[in-house]
């Protein structure tokens, strides 16, 4: 009895010890557990096949963003290489007139930047930022390998043709199909890719730090500025290959190029300071219009007593709080509650939280900004159309060396380059003494800075071509003027993209909810996309309107017999009126108001999946 009363001491003794380093453990896990629940309460699981968060001990932050800064430089590489040259390559390979050639690339150009919706949708609503980012890319690099798969076997026949010299052979129709075939995934890929990746770098600063919204803004001007490093050797080395007839050489380095984007990329993934995707907004954004409306005949409540959870988060999974405005005050109906609304459970589609009715007005409120800059969005894409066009018809020989016209886009590169230095070195710091703002410009500000430099950059290009014509010899196809006189209208434009662009990507991501933070990166390319809609609309009336007589119209297929100039002086009006318009709308706009009571939410449940992942 006594060994047995002694093995019954041991063994409970045992399990005292075993309790007690347990409970030693759990107290350890959830102190690492509170360590690890980031800003937003947004942690990412990887969808299901990455690291957790939790088993990082560092993720995000400079290191990670920076990677995300070259992959993006690559991936433009890649995407220009086939881009910047397009119209050319239409015109030269598929025999395509100049009229249809612009109208084909600003169409091919929209649905690139259209695409950029998808991405944001799926980005937002349920694949993350990451996996997102990973599905388009892969994207982007089969649509580079089936367009060089094309142009070799099929398109560049005999080899070395589409130089300006040596005519091709008339391409077959499964050719053609595997051409526009490619170029639409590449569409695809780089459209899906590209708001997705600014998101993410973005993601990769933490909000609770006082230096986010700093480093952000660095993020930003650097995303920019990463995006024309890249484009930079695609407008100048790759175009010169391609001009000379060397187009397949021209896309198998961009399709390399993407293969080295795609791996640098994913070198990240056990890094990355992951958000967890918000869910679908279209129903939440539906939800507050239907119960506004059913509520028609109720007024709204006073701003205590509308609907809010309780608590620090949001009931819209992974956002902070918005606080409660005084704009669209007839969706306050929304969360306004009613006796019905007392009686049962909680119905979405009749009672809405203040945060929900708060990013519905946020949509509403950004769209009349946002719609103001698709006009700027009209004078880019002429650089990738009639640019290039106008500049193929000038004289572009320095000695022996023949400059290709769509190499002339590297002004505008440069320019881009230089004055991202320029504001944040000079433009910011002046600004900022005058007016006390930490930023120096607003956004807005900067936006409209971008509209009127735009605008002076189509008066430039008006009055290079009215030097152009009067310098066309009787039978020539080429003017004698050179093509240098096109370098004042791509470096204004590039100086307008650092502040409309760069000011875009900061407002949009800045003034979205966290829910659709994705989809606010993504309006800024949605300007690009509908504004090369715009100008192909622009195009077609044109001709339609100035052809009526039995004239050659303003942009013809020989641009000599056109007066291109007059186009040009029409974008320029349209964006003087634009920009009265948006000076409008700019002092009626009211920022987002987010509730900063906490800068780190954590709730419990926040609390047991980083615990979870902790012990897995």
């Amino acid at each position: 009895m006594a060994d047995i009363e002694s093995s019954t001491d041991e063994i409970e003794r045992k399990k005292k010890l075993s309790m007690d380093a347990i409970e030693h453990s759990t107290d350890e896990i959830e102190k690492k557990a509170d360590e690890e629940i980031i800003s937003f309460g947004k942690i990412e699981s990887g969808n299901e096949n990455q690291h957790s968060p939790g088993k990082r001990k560092k993720c995000g932050g400079w290191e990670l963003a920076s990677l995300l800064l070259v992959n993006q430089g690559l991936a433009t590489l890649a995407f220009f290489g086939v881009g910047v040259n397009l119209v050319l390559f239409l015109t030269r390979v598929l025999d395509q007139d100049s009229a249809v050639a612009a109208n084909n690339v600003s169409k091919w150009t929209g649905t690139v930047y259209l695409c950029s919706l998808i991405g944001a949708f799926l980005s937002d609503s349920y694949w993350g930022r990451y996996f997102t980012c990973a599905i388009f890319q892969l994207i982007l690099v089969l649509g580079l390998g089936l367009l060089s798969f094309a142009s070799w076997f099929f398109l560049i026949s005999p080899t070395g043709c589409g130089d300006g010299m040596k005519l091709c052979n008339t391409p077959s129709s499964v050719g053609v199909v595997m051409f526009y075939l490619s170029i639409y995934l590449i569409a695809l890929g780089y459209g899906g890719h590209q708001p997705t990746v600014a998101t993410l770098g973005a993601d990769q600063f933490d909000d609770s730090n006082p230096n986010a919204v700093i480093s952000k803004a660095a993020f930003f001007s650097s995303f920019y500025f990463a995006l024309n490093v890249g484009s930079l050797f695609s407008n100048t080395i790759l175009v010169y290959y391609e001009d000379s007839g060397k187009w397949t050489l021209g896309f198998l380095v961009s399709f390399g190029a993407a293969i080295i984007a795609l791996l640098l990329y994913l070198s990240g993934t056990s890094r990355y300071r992951y958000v967890k995707a918000s869910g679908n907004p279209l129903p939440r954004v539906a939800q507050v219009f239907v119960a506004a409306y059913r509520k028609w005949g109720v007024t709204p409540a006073t701003v205590d007593a509308l609907y809010e959870v309780e608590g620090t988060e949001s009931a819209i999974k992974g956002s902070r709080k918005i606080l409660h405005s005084n704009d669209f005050k007839f969706l306050d109906k929304a969360a306004t509650i009613t006796s019905m609304d007392l009686r049962g459970p909680n119905n979405p589609w009749k009672l809405c939280t203040v945060t929900q009715v708060e990013e519905a007005k946020c949509v509403l409120k950004m769209l009349p900004i946002w719609l103001c800059t698709i006009i700027y969005s009209v004078i880019f894409t002429q650089m990738a159309s009639l640019f290039v066009e106008q500049g193929d018809v000038m004289a572009s020989k320095l000695k022996n060396f023949r400059i290709p016209a769509a190499s002339m886009s590297a002004f505008d590169i440069c320019s881009v380059l230089i004055w991202t230095g320029v504001y944040r070195h000079v433009v910011v710091p002046v600004s900022r003494s005058l007016t006390g703002n930490p930023k120096g410009l607003t956004e807005m500000q900067r936006m409209g800075t971008g509209l009127i430099i735009g605008m002076i950059a189509m008066v430039a290009a008006g009055v290079t071509e009215i030097q152009r014509l009067k310098s066309v010899s009787p039978g020539s196809k080429k003017s004698s003027l050179s093509i240098f006189w096109q370098v004042p209208q791509y470096v204004l434009v590039g100086a307008s993209e650092v502040f409309m662009y760069v000011g875009q990507l900061e407002f949009f991501n800045g003034q979205a909810p966290d829910g659709i933070k994705s989809f606010g990166s993504s309006l800024c390319m949605a300007s690009m996309s509908l504004g090369n809609y715009v100008s192909s609309l622009l195009i077609n009336i044109v001709m339609e309107v100035t052809t009526r007589d039995g004239g050659p119209g303003w942009i013809p297929d020989d641009l000599n017999d056109g007066r291109m100039d007059r186009f040009y002086f029409l974008i320029a009006g349209l964006t003087a009126v634009d920009f009265i318009i948006y000076v409008y709308c700019a002092k009626w706009y009211n920022g987002i108001n987010l509730d900063t009571s906490e800068n780190v939410i954590q709730s419990e449940e926040q609390r047991k999946e980083v615990l979870a992942s902790l012990m897995s």
